[in-house]
C-alpha cells in the first residue's frame, strides 16, 4: 500500500501513466421507455468510470446498458443510467434529468420535495445549470419515515448483488451501503482475502431499502408560490462572512516514525515546507491563521485516530489524503462537518464526483487529454497532421485517440506512420507537405521515442528551408528540455502541461531565495512539491480571506497565478466537488528561441 502511494505522488502531475480513458462510439441511446433509467450527457473529460462514480453504479452496468462504452465514449452522447439500490445514511436521492419548459416548482412537484432541498442537495443549482438535459439530485427520506406499515415483526434481510469496482476499497463500499467489515466479510468470505474488481458481493438490504424508493413526504413548510420557488435559482449576493481567524489542517503520511528517508516523504516535506512560505505571506499581508499538522500515516489506522480530535471539527479547510482510501475518510469527515477539503496530488480519485466541498488540485489525466485534443483541433486545423508510431510500451493510447476523434469532428485529415529506422526519413518526406504546414505527433512520450526521430527531422529541416514543422508533445517532455532544448526549438514544439515554472522571473527567485533561506535548499523536482504547496496555500487561504468559508461561490474571482501552477477550477456536477481543469500550452519558439506559454483555463 504504501509503495502505491509513493507511486500515486511521484507520477501524479506528470500524466504519464493513467488508465485508457473509456470514450465511445455507439448512437444515441434509444428512446425506450423505462421508468428506471435515465439519460447523462457526457462531458468534455469524462470518463464511464468518472460517470459511475458520479451516481453510485458500477461501470458493468453503464457497459450493459451502453453496448460498445467500453470501447470509446464521446462529448455530447447520452448514456443510459440505472441507478443502483443502496441502503443507509440519513438521506438517499434519485436522479431527475430536467426536460424542455421545466421549471424547479415542477420538479418540486413530481417528487413532493421542497425545492429548498433539492437546492440543498445540488450545491451547484442555478439559473445557468438548471438546463435541459442536465440532471439534478432528488433528496429522499429513509423508507421508514416515508410509508406507513402495520408490519412490526422484524424483516428478514434480503440482497442485492453489487459489482465491485476498478480501484474501489472495502472502507469506500462500507461508506456506500453503510455496512459494517465484518458484516461484508460475513456475507462475503472471500473479501477477507482481499477485494478485487469484477468480485459480485451480496450486500444485506433491510425492509423497503432494497429496489424500492419512496418519494418523501410532503413537507410541513409553508407554501411557496411558483414565483418564489423559481426565483431560488438565481444566485444569492450573500454577504462575505470572514473567519478571524483562517484555521487550517494539513493530514500528509509524513512517516515521523520512519528511519529511513524515501523521495515521496521528501516531497511531502518540501510541500507542507511552501505552505508553510504561504502563511507566511499571508499573514506579513494582515490575515491570521492557525495550522494543525498530523502524520496520518499510511492506510488508515492512524488517520481514523486522528480524525477523532475535536479540534479538526472546527477547521475552515482541510489538505491532505494520499491514497483513496484516505481521501475517501477525510472526504466523508469533511463533508460531515462542513469544511473544505483539498486533494493536493491525487488526480486517480473520484470521491469529487458526489462530494460538494472537494477540490481536486491536480487536473485528471482525461480532462487534460481531453483539452490536449481539443487545442489540437483548434490551433492546428490547417496543419498536415501526421502521427507516429515508434512502437515504444508507454503509448499514448487514450491521448492519440482523443486527438483522432477531435480532428474527425473538425474534418481534419490525418494520416498514421509506423516508425522502421531503415524507411523513416523516405516514409516521412513522402506524407510531409510543402505548401502547408505540418504536425507531427508521436504516440509514445519516452525519451526513446523522440530520439529517434529527432536526427531525420533535423536533416529534413536543414535541407528544405521552405519546410514548416510543429512538434505537439506532452508533459514529461518539460524533463528533456535541458538536454535537447535546440531540438525543441528548432521542430517550433508546443507541450501541454498542468505546471510549468519560469524560474527567471521576478516571483519564482524570491521565492526560491527565500525557501533556499529557510530549509537551507532550493525546492526539487519537476513539478516542484515545494513551489507546489506555496501555490495551494496562496490560492485557498487567500481566497478564504477575501470571500469567506463559503468561497466555492466566488470561485471564479479567486484568480491568484500560482509560481508553477493555474487553477481554475469548474464543479462536477450539480452535487459534486470541484476539480482543476486547466492547463498550460508552452511554446518552443523557433522565431526568438524562447519558451513561451499560456494558461487555458475551462
Amino acid at each position: 500500500m504504501k509503495t502505491q502511494a509513493i507511486a500515486y505522488l511521484l507520477i501524479a502531475f506528470m500524466g504519464i501513466t493513467y488508465p485508457a480513458i473509456h470514450a465511445q462510439t455507439n448512437n444515441r441511446p434509444s428512446a425506450e421507455a423505462d421508468s428506471t433509467v435515465f439519460f447523462h450527457t457526457v462531458e468534455r473529460g469524462e470518463t464511464v468510470y468518472s460517470i459511475a462514480r458520479m451516481y453510485g453504479v458500477d461501470t458493468l452496468a453503464i457497459y450493459r446498458l451502453n453496448p460498445g462504452s467500453n470501447e470509446m465514449i464521446k462529448t455530447g452522447q447520452q448514456l443510459r443510467i440505472r441507478p443502483q439500490s443502496s441502503t443507509g445514511g440519513d438521506q438517499s436521492f434519485i436522479y431527475h434529468t430536467i426536460r424542455p419548459k421545466e421549471t424547479l416548482f415542477a420538479v418540486s412537484k413530481i417528487y413532493q420535495v421542497q425545492a429548498s432541498d433539492i437546492m440543498a442537495a445540488n450545491p451547484g443549482l442555478d439559473v445557468s445549470t438548471f438546463r435541459i438535459g442536465k440532471n439534478i439530485r432528488i433528496p429522499i427520506k429513509n423508507a421508514e419515515e416515508n410509508v406507513t406499515t402495520a408490519a412490526t415483526a422484524p424483516v428478514a434481510p434480503k440482497y442485492i448483488e453489487y459489482t465491485v469496482q476498478r480501484r474501489e476499497t472495502i472502507y469506500r463500499i462500507q461508506r456506500k451501503f453503510n455496512i459494517t467489515q465484518e458484516e461484508l466479510i460475513r456475507h462475503n468470505p472471500a473479501v477477507a482475502q482481499g477485494l478485487k474488481a469484477g468480485m459480485v458481493l451480496r450486500i444485506p438490504v433491510e425492509g423497503q431499502a432494497g429496489n424500492q424508493v419512496q418519494a418523501a413526504a410532503a413537507s410541513r413548510e409553508p407554501a411557496q408560490s411558483e414565483r418564489e420557488v423559481n426565483a431560488l435559482l438565481n444566485p444569492l449576493q450573500t454577504a462575505v462572512v470572514r473567519p478571524d481567524t483562517i484555521r487550517v489542517a494539513l493530514l500528509l503520511p509524513f512517516m515521523t516514525g520512519d528511519t529511513v528517508t524515501t523521495s515521496a516523504s521528501m516531497h511531502i516535506t518540501e510541500y507542507y515546507q511552501g505552505l508553510l512560505l504561504a502563511i507566511d505571506s499571508l499573514q506579513r499581508r494582515g490575515l491570521t491563521m492557525k495550522l494543525i499538522v498530523r502524520d496520518t500515516g499510511y492506510g488508515l489506522r492512524m488517520l481514523a485516530e486522528l480524525l477523532k480530535e475535536r479540534s479538526l471539527e472546527d477547521m475552515n479547510i482541510i489538505i491532505g489524503g494520499v491514497e483513496n482510501d484516505q481521501i475517501a475518510m477525510i472526504g466523508a469527515f469533511a463533508l460531515r462537518h462542513q469544511i473544505r477539503y483539498v486533494v493536493p496530488f491525487s488526480s486517480r480519485n473520484d470521491e469529487v464526483q458526489a462530494n460538494a466541498g472537494i477540490f481536486q488540485v491536480n487536473t485528471p489525466h482525461s480532462y487534460l487529454v481531453s483539452q490536449a485534443a481539443e487545442i489540437a483541433g483548434q490551433r492546428f486545423k490547417d496543419h498536415n497532421v501526421i502521427f507516429i508510431d515508434t512502437r515504444d510500451p508507454d503509448d499514448k493510447t487514450e491521448f492519440i485517440a482523443t486527438v483522432k476523434h477531435e480532428l474527425a469532428q473538425r474534418n481534419i485529415l490525418f494520416r498514421d506512420l509506423i516508425y522502421r529506422q531503415s524507411s523513416f526519413a523516405t516514409d516521412l518526406t513522402q506524407l510531409l507537405k510543402n505548401n502547408q504546414p505540418n504536425l507531427i505527433i508521436l504516440t509514445s512520450g519516452k525519451a526513446e521515442a523522440i530520439n529517434k526521430i529527432r536526427p531525420t527531422l533535423r536533416t529534413l529541416l536543414d535541407k528544405n528551408r521552405n519546410l514548416q514543422l510543429n512538434l505537439y508533445g506532452y508533459p514529461e517532455w518539460q524533463t528533456y528540455a535541458r538536454e535537447m532544448a535546440d531540438d525543441l526549438y528548432k521542430f517550433d514544439t508546443y507541450i501541454y502541461s498542468s505546471f510549468i515554472m519560469d524560474s527567471q522571473s521576478e516571483d519564482a527567485l524570491r521565492f526560491n531565495s527565500k525557501f533556499k533561506y529557510w530549509y537551507g535548499k532550493a525546492p526539487s523536482g519537476a513539478p516542484r512539491f515545494g513551489t507546489l504547496g506555496f501555490d495551494t496555500g496562496m490560492f485557498f487561504f487567500d481566497a478564504i480571506g477575501r470571500f469567506g468559508i463559503n468561497f466555492e461561490n466566488y470561485i471564479t474571482r479567486a484568480n491568484i497565478k500560482g509560481l508553477q501552477s493555474i487553477f481554475g477550477f469548474r464543479r462536477v456536477n450539480n452535487w459534486g466537488g470541484f476539480i482543476n481543469t486547466s492547463l498550460f500550452l508552452i511554446r518552443y519558439n523557433k522565431e526568438n528561441h524562447k519558451t513561451q506559454w499560456e494558461d487555458i483555463r475551462n
